[in-house]
């Protein structure tokens, strides 16, 4: 349909569930911009700091979390303003963040440290940090809030903590370095990728087990879960390719041709279609999530090929 032009590269876009609008971060000069859905037009933009990591939406909707790892600085965020509302001092080398669905806690990845620590949004406060390793990779919550994910890709392990206390409950062996987390879309299953094998590490999180790993193409990466059916589609940078695999019977469904190196995917709500950015090929190739289903071949069709510009990095869906 159109660009809309920004004055840094975006790395980030939120489309908020309730609200015609799409945020998008440019982390080049710490700057937010609020994109009207009626006009694709930014109707507003507010430079929070020098530079930023990444941006999220509250679980709640009501603000946003601008994460500036360089300055040490979580700022909350006012939607309709942009101005910043609290700022919570944060430990050094924050990589990777998220926010605890069920209570008012966020946990932070402190990479080369080796440690996650966890801030009370409240009291803007870090209520404690643990120490899991020589590296702290990817981290999550669970839906129920109660207990943390966090990768160790140095021990190529997941450490499951207790979300309250930080205690450690489990440390689970995987065959890769975790560098990847996808959910299944009801949080029973986690899906994780990197370096080391080429496969996708199957965790049943609220059981504290590894499933087993699968077999996911060459170099398995970015990754989205679809429902009804119930597909994992796996990117593959090196290949050009995706691999569709069935959830439930945990078999290959199909591998589809998409473009030049395959860097995020993407599922439309209506679980109609997956959506795969080529960083490579500067498209979006559209699978059809239907077509899948009773193949016969792993020839998997794809349903058509969009032009979108060099080095696409992130997409949301969202309704106009």
């Amino acid at each position: 349909m159109r660009h809309i032009r920004l004055d840094a590269n975006p790395t980030a876009v939120i489309a908020h569930p309730d609200r015609p609008q799409v945020f998008a971060l440019t982390p080049a000069n710490g700057a937010i911009h609020r994109i009207d859905l009626g006009t694709l037009n930014v109707e507003a933009k507010r430079v929070l700091a020098r530079t930023a990591t990444t941006v999220r939406l509250s679980p709640q909707g009501d603000c946003l979390w601008l994460l500036a790892a360089p300055e040490r600085k979580l700022i909350r965020v006012n939607l309709d303003t942009l101005n910043p509302e609290a700022i919570v001092a944060i430990p050094e080398g924050a990589t990777d963040i998220d926010f605890s669905p069920a209570t008012p806690f966020a946990v932070l990845s402190l990479g080369e440290s080796g440690r996650a620590a966890v801030i009370d949004l409240r009291t803007r406060r870090v209520a404690y940090q643990t120490q899991l390793g020589p590296e702290a990779g990817p981290v999550k919550y669970l839906k129920n809030g109660r207990l943390l994910l966090v990768g160790s890709p140095a021990e190529q392990s997941l450490v499951v903590l207790e979300a309250e206390s930080g205690r450690r409950v489990v440390e689970l062996p995987l065959s890769l370095k975790p560098e990847r987390f996808c959910f299944k879309q009801d949080g029973g299953q986690l899906f994780v990728t990197g370096p080391g094998q080429d496969a996708v590490a199957v965790v049943y999180p609220y059981q504290t087990q590894v499933a087993g790993t699968l077999l996911a193409g060459h170099a398995p990466g970015a990754m989205a879960a679809s429902a009804n059916p119930d597909f994992l589609f796996v990117a593959n940078r090196d290949s050009g390719e995706v691999t569709a695999l069935d959830i439930q019977t945990q078999k290959v469904r199909a591998v589809v041709p998409v473009g030049s190196v395959p860097d995020f995917i993407a599922i439309t709500p209506d679980n109609n279609f997956a959506l795969v950015l080529n960083r490579g090929s500067g498209d979006m190739a559209v699978i059809r999530v239907d077509a899948m289903a009773g193949r016969r071949t792993k020839a998997g069709p794809l349903f058509t090929m969009i032009p979108v510009g060099s080095t696409p990095v992130a997409a949301v869906v969202a309704s106009i």
